[in-house]
């Protein structure tokens, strides 16, 4: 039982969010391709694929940073520098959730099978862009947005439309915006152990571009709404949408850790909140 335990720490099972914050966006793109009305066998398929590529991705990402998070307060009790996990097991276990996302997407068809060789190597790349890039967030977001046009081609959307990719780079913005919220957290012990990140990058502008990408997240999903035909109850969803990023803002505003920490979290609210509107508009 306490194996199971770490492994569950190790694949992040007891810490949904991130999960959650790419789930949001793939049933956007589901049902956008679909009208309102999606496949739900598919609709089964990618939730399934999302918490299993998502915490494939959460362990390697350990693997990558195994030497490097006992030097972090936050994550040095984590399994792997604990020691609770091997580096084997690690292994082991990324490949077996790998193989679980690759049997869940040979039920759709041959497009989406090869586009998810573009994901697969988008998650397994991006761990290690820290010690080379300061964009790290920017490799998160491409990873987290690559189920949106597989979405598309399993539900039988045109990779052409417009809609698509205009949800691609809204999706690619809000993740950076997030994620430099979440990078906010670790930049001290970043600094120290010479991992490179946004929130380093933006320095002491950080939460004027976060703002910035968030205005351009809901430009882009504005368009979308005109583009898709939306109704109201989209529309409204969007403006709740500009009041939870004012108060990440005023949250996060001195800075303080837990506080940026906590409107990273607050993201969960974003992702819902768009996807019942956009449920909601399609029934009105």
């Amino acid at each position: 039982m306490n194996k199971l335990k770490d492994y569950a720490e190790l694949t992040r099972f007891n810490r949904p969010i991130g999960s959650l914050l790419l789930m949001w966006p793939t049933l956007w793109a589901l049902w956008l391709a679909a009208d309102g009305q999606p496949d739900w066998s598919l609709l089964v398929i990618f939730v399934l694929g999302v918490f299993s590529m998502r915490s494939a991705g959460c362990v390697i990402n350990d693997y990558a940073d195994r030497k490097v998070d006992g030097h972090v307060d936050r994550t040095k009790n984590r399994p792997l520098p604990s020691g609770r996990v091997s580096e084997k097991e690690a292994l082991a276990l990324f490949a077996g959730l790998s193989m679980l996302s690759f049997f869940l997407v040979l039920l759709t068809d041959l497009q989406t099978i090869l586009l998810s060789f573009v994901g697969l190597g988008l998650a397994a790349l991006y761990p290690f862009m820290k010690r080379y890039t300061h964009l790290p967030q920017l490799f998160l977001g491409l990873a987290f947005s690559w189920a949106i046009p597989m979405a598309y081609s399993a539900q039988g959307g045109s990779l052409s439309d417009p809609i698509l990719w205009m949800l691609f780079l809204a999706n690619c913005f809000w993740t950076i915006a997030y994620d430099t919220y979440y990078a906010m957290t670790d930049r001290p012990d970043d600094l120290k152990v010479g991992i490179k990140s946004t929130a380093i990058l933006f320095g002491q502008s950080d939460l004027m571009v976060i703002v910035c990408l968030q205005a351009l997240t809901l430009s882009l999903l504005t368009w979308i709404g005109f583009f898709a035909t939306l109704g109201w109850p989209y529309f409204l969803a969007l403006s709740i949408c500009i009041w939870l990023f004012y108060k990440q803002y005023q949250q996060a505003k001195d800075r303080d850790r837990q506080a940026c920490f906590r409107s990273f979290l607050e993201n969960n609210r974003i992702g819902c909140c768009v996807f019942i509107g956009l449920v909601i508009s399609y029934f009105a």
